[in-house]
């Protein structure tokens, strides 16, 4: 009835404006227009009032926080499943559906993976600086406890046990980070970042980057050469079969509704545990690479963006990304990573297929990064000096 009513007077206020012959002539173009628009808005606001999570125009015109139209969970797969299976997609799928948590003061948990003391704290600080309501951070050092200089990484180490690089030990730490951070449910965002991770925008720019979107920054792609599925097992069958098995850079940003399924998650997990592991079966997996981009794929391939908002340069084509040191730090370097708005992936087949995809954001294109790394500690300096003029927007 409401619609009805707003039509009404739309209709009369046309009319309205129509009077001499003279005006009419002089007001068709104007009344047409406004005739459209007047539409447009109607269906938009019908849209938003009957289906507020579920219509497409809903979620692009008004917010793309809460939408879930359009990464509904994927069907399982058609064969017949294991007991086990059933039980994992029956947990995935309903909590995929649920609508996330409202909270009245989201926030994004900033999660540390570091051996030990954080070089960047000064850094972080200047970051979050005036911002204290909207983030909290997380510390799970390895191998020995950090000494922390910055008021906001004090008292925020968590339980951590030893990390071994490749090995399942990395996925379980980037787990107890995920935990320890859902156990406040105003935590609404989750990134996960090294010891040598340095924000490239300001804290504000963050924030609405990864609030007002409503995928995971996971990164994903297929690559069928032997750093890719080339690790995969037959060990992994029937639950995850080869066409399936994803690789990515370890560095997420993801929303609580992944987080939790991460949590509940078992079945995938145990065949990363068991057999993706460094030198097995001629192989060495690395399940940390592994793991969340071929969950994410199988489970709400649509919910992710297949890429990282964390930069790392690989183009020098060794097995250890670009590291930079204070004499690489300049204006100019860290605008230009800040600027990138293109992902690129390469496989590890003998031809080195490249492939370039533009970074959406809510379907515009918008710069790829947030974070970048690696930058080695002397760098502090040089990034503290330039920070307010490279996160200026």
């Amino acid at each position: 009835m409401k619609t009805a009513g707003a039509w009404q007077l739309a209709r009369r206020d046309l009319l309205a404006m129509s009077g001499s012959r003279q005006q009419r002539a002089h007001l068709k173009r104007p009344i047409w227009i406004i005739f459209f628009v007047s539409l447009v808005i109607l269906f938009l606001i019908g849209a938003y009032v009957v289906f507020p999570s579920r219509s497409f125009a809903a979620c692009y015109f008004f917010s793309s926080k809460d939408c879930t139209m359009l990464n509904l969970p994927v069907s399982p797969p058609a064969r017949e499943l294991t007991d086990h299976e059933n039980i994992a997609w029956v947990v995935i799928n309903e909590l995929l559906r649920k609508p996330p948590v409202q909270s009245k003061n989201p926030k994004i948990a900033f999660l540390f993976l570091t051996p030990g003391t954080l070089p960047f704290e000064k850094l972080w600080e200047k970051f979050f600086q005036g911002h204290e309501d909207r983030f909290s951070v997380y510390v799970h050092a390895s191998s020995q406890k950090p000494v922390h200089v910055s008021r906001y990484f004090v008292g925020r180490d968590i339980h951590s046990e030893k990390v071994a690089w490749g090995k399942i030990s990395m996925l379980d730490a980037e787990k107890r980070l995920l935990a320890h951070a859902l156990l406040d449910a105003d935590n609404q965002q989750f990134v996960l970042l090294s010891d040598s991770c340095v924000p490239l925008h300001n804290f504000d720019y963050v924030y609405n980057y990864l609030m007002y979107t409503n995928v995971s920054y996971i990164d994903c792609f297929e690559d069928p050469g032997p750093h890719g599925s080339g690790r995969y097992s037959e060990h992994m069958l029937p639950e995850l079969e080869k066409k399936d098995f994803r690789k990515g850079a370890q560095w997420f940003s993801m929303k609580r509704q992944h987080a939790i399924v991460i949590m509940a998650d078992n079945l995938f997990y145990r065949k990363f545990k068991f057999y993706c592991k460094p030198n097995m079966d001629g192989r060495n997996c690395y399940a940390d690479e592994h793991y969340l981009p071929t969950l994410f794929h199988m489970i709400d391939p649509s919910g992710i963006s297949n890429w990282s908002v964390t930069h790392v340069d690989w183009s020098e084509g060794k097995w250890h990304p670009k590291a930079y040191r204070a004499q690489d730090v300049t204006f100019e370097l860290l605008k230009s990573i800040a600027s990138i708005d293109e992902t690129v992936h390469v496989t590890s087949t003998g031809k080195k297929k490249k492939t370039v995809q533009p970074c959406l954001w809510n379907g515009m294109k918008r710069p790829c990064y947030l974070f970048a790394r690696k930058f080695y500690p002397e760098t502090l300096d040089r990034l503290l000096f330039l920070f307010s003029n490279y996160t200026t927007v």
